[in-house]
């Protein structure tokens, strides 16, 4: 199961149910050798659907590096609005001119899907961002117009009809675009890609990330929610949850370790989780995190 592809919504493009955030790859850290394994490793695996950003280090470059002579064979998914030399974030000329930059870095003539990355929704009713990315889609350049973020801006991304797609966080210790937003995107026929499928690995205290309010929130709630009791590696738990929620189409992981990535794709290819266990936890998750938000 882990390696077939499904409809994106009715964008024209089939995803696989697991996809690579590839986050990890930009960490200069990271030996440049490695970082191709890495992403070589990641389509071979059948990670077919790539998701970057131009905040995310040398992602962009990397995978433009390392992957150009595969553009056929995966989705291309980045961000825009932010991050263009002498150009004000979040303007019209900042999103067209960040899709020119993107398709030099990435080596592509086209993006396949180009976010909106976390844009609030003052900006998405009262700017021109909107208007320059879809600009983009009747140029050619990009192949859906998509939205990244969580709550109000989501909600209006989801109902605008500007977009093919959106981008949201999904999974255990956050389900307020799955109960809110994430089927009614689904039924318009909008694509979705679920983010921090894992949660940040709260189950892991060698993850901790200080720094990280999601990450910090996550293990608040993973704590609340007691969910190492019920009877599968935390992981799994995780992922089979994520990437089988109702109305998502991928879900992305990220990892600098090729084992991991395998890993987390054998998890994938048994299903969904059983029955009992979703129950369980819908159970806990209604008593204790309907109000929770969304972590931007």
């Amino acid at each position: 199961m882990g390696r077939e592809l499904c409809p994106f919504g009715t964008t024209g493009l089939a995803v696989p149910p697991l996809g690579f955030g590839a986050g990890p790859v930009g960490d200069g850290s990271l030996d440049e050798a490695e970082a191709g394994r890495l992403l070589n490793g990641a389509l071979d695996l059948g990670l077919v659907f790539v998701d970057t950003a131009p905040g995310y280090g040398l992602s962009e470059e990397r995978i433009g590096r390392h992957l150009s002579h595969r553009r056929a064979a995966f989705v291309l998914s980045t961000k825009l609005g932010y991050g263009v030399a002498g150009v004000p974030d979040w303007t019209g000329e900042c999103i067209s001119r960040g899709v020119d930059l993107a398709l030099s870095r990435l080596r592509t003539d086209v993006l396949d899907v180009a976010h909106l990355h976390s844009c609030p929704l003052e900006t998405l009713l009262h700017s021109d961002v909107v208007e320059a990315l879809l600009a983009a889609v009747r140029s050619g350049k990009v192949r859906v117009a998509a939205y990244s973020g969580e709550n109000d801006a989501l909600a209006w991304a989801v109902t605008s009809g500007a977009f093919g797609s959106v981008q949201a966080s999904v999974n255990v210790c956050d389900q307020a675009a799955l109960t809110s937003h994430l089927a009614l995107a689904a039924s318009r026929g909008l694509g979705v890609v679920a983010k921090r499928a894992l949660a940040n690995t709260p189950w892991n205290p060698a993850a901790a990330h200080p720094d990280d309010a999601a990450a910090a929130a996550y293990r608040e709630r993973w704590n609340a929610l007691r969910l190492d009791d019920l009877g599968l590696d935390p992981a799994e738990l995780a992922i089979r949850f994520a990437a089988f929620s109702p109305g998502v189409s991928t879900a992305i992981v990220g990892t600098r370790r090729l084992e991991h990535l395998a890993q987390i794709q054998a998890f994938v290819a048994k299903g969904p989780l059983p029955a009992d266990i979703l129950s369980e936890i819908g159970a806990r998750f209604a008593a204790l995190g309907r109000d929770w938000p969304g972590m931007i």
